[in-house]
């Protein structure tokens, strides 16, 4: 464990994981410096009084004399305030490190362009359904230094790109890219690779790494090597199976789980099934209650969920999906009997639509593109797109057109904050539209 008495500590940003940061240090009696971009951040009213606040910018004297830089993942490095930092020779970190130098029980660690959350969660159902105590966070729930509060015999973390970037003392027990497809371009000048690059440094000092058969941009830098366990679509030590026209999770070489007696269901989330079980398998879980948690657990909420069903008419909220990989994701193996109407729409971060092309081919789609960047995607295939103004424009319109078979799935390859707060209140309004017009 790490000694930060004597330090002058600055943590840049506040919100739960700041806070989270304030009090690690208060409780080793360090009161550290908090500074944050915005005039009211989230958690102002409950930073203690004792501690110096610097508020609408970033104070750079403070981060000058500083011995110890605690950043948000949202304060991108190549800040010009923080390179003088580096420059000048202080440490920058983030929460997860500053976890990772504490944690006395095994890390399963997480990441991925999509999936992750899911993932996540289900490693932890696994843990709990053999019994085990298990703490799940990070990018995800509870902020990482939060469970360190209680006993834990396993953590579960899903980590972001950006918060790997601060993160150099992870040892994990069991490491996974779930895969990498194109996100965060705007924090990433340098493109995929960079972005890849930050993601990998998941694997450094990992024991065993779970990467994605179909996606190689998963494999540690050196490809393949002994720490290495893989699950995909066909191939795989974890992989699915088709017998007699039943779709298996089949693990190394044996049919385990029929795909029917879970309840998540598409393609995309029967291989989060398989990944969860191969990090299970590599810390110790036994495959029988990891088999059994598969049965009972129904998703997270705004990821691929059925969020109204009648009249034959599935309406589904997969406003989780924030970029282009996770609508792919969500699309690859999709099974429509009748017309798929295609929500797409917000800010596409700079992306390239251009991988969904392939998906919106055939007489059987439809396309309604709201937002920011509606015109870009309604270009992809400009035939069977509607631009509207809003997500509930185009709900209402499409409302009158649907046939039994029909799907209406919003999946929208791009964030939320041009129209919403986030993507969970994107998809609460299309829960609740899908209600009232269906």
């Amino acid at each position: 464990m790490a000694d930060y008495q004597g330090k002058k500590v600055i943590i840049i940003g506040l919100g739960l994981t700041g806070l989270s940061c304030v009090d690690f240090f208060l409780a080793r009696g360090v009161t550290p410096r908090v500074m944050d971009t915005r005039v009211t951040p989230p958690g102002l009213d409950k930073l203690p009084v004792s501690v110096e606040r610097w508020l609408g910018s970033l104070n750079d004297d403070w981060l000058q004399a500083a011995d110890l830089i605690v950043a948000s993942p949202g304060m991108a490095l190549a800040h010009p305030a923080l390179r003088d930092a580096a420059d000048a020779g202080v440490e920058i970190v983030g929460d997860i490190e500053l976890f990772c130098r504490e944690a006395q029980a095994p890390i399963v660690a997480i990441t991925g362009s999509n999936g992750k959350s899911t993932v996540t969660r289900l490693v932890g159902e696994m843990a709990e359904a053999a019994g085990w105590q298990v703490g799940v966070g990070g990018n995800i729930g509870l902020p990482a230094l939060m469970l360190l509060d209680r006993p834990a015999q396993l953590y579960v973390l899903e980590l972001s790109s950006f918060q790997l970037e601060t993160t150099s003392s992870l040892k994990a027990a069991a490491a996974t890219i779930l895969n990498v497809s194109e996100d965060h371009m705007d924090r990433y000048p340098l493109g995929m690779q960079q972005y890849r690059a930050a993601k990998l440094r998941i694997y450094e000092q990992a024991s065993v790494c779970v990467v994605n058969a179909d996606d190689v941009m998963t494999l540690p830098v050196r490809g393949l090597d002994s720490r290495c366990v893989s699950f995909g679509i066909a191939t795989g030590d974890y992989r699915l199976s088709s017998e007699a026209g039943v779709s298996w999770l089949n693990v190394k070489g044996e049919n385990v789980l029929k795909t029917s007696e879970m309840t998540l269901v598409g393609q995309h989330n029967h291989t989060n099934a398989l990944a969860a079980l191969a990090l299970a398998g590599a810390v110790g879980l036994p495959l029988a209650s990891s088999l059994q948690a598969l049965t009972t657990f129904s998703g997270l909420a705004h990821r691929f969920q059925i969020a109204h069903q009648r009249n034959g008419v599935r309406w589904i909220n997969d406003s989780k999906a924030t970029n282009v990989g996770s609508t792919e994701a969500a699309l690859k193996g999709l099974e429509v009997q009748g017309t798929l109407w295609l929500l797409l729409g917000g800010d596409g971060k700079s992306a390239d639509f251009s991988p969904l092309t392939r998906y919106l081919q055939g007489d059987s789609v439809r396309i309604w593109c709201f937002g920011r960047d509606a015109e870009a995607l309604a270009a992809l295939r400009p035939e069977i797109a509607t631009l509207t103004e809003t997500l509930a424009e185009a709900m209402t319109q499409i409302a009158a057109q649907v046939q039994p078979g029909d799907m209406v799935l919003l999946s929208p390859a791009c964030a939320s904050l041009d129209q919403f707060k986030n993507f969970e209140q994107r998809g609460d309004a299309f829960t609740q539209l899908a209600k009232e017009l269906g």
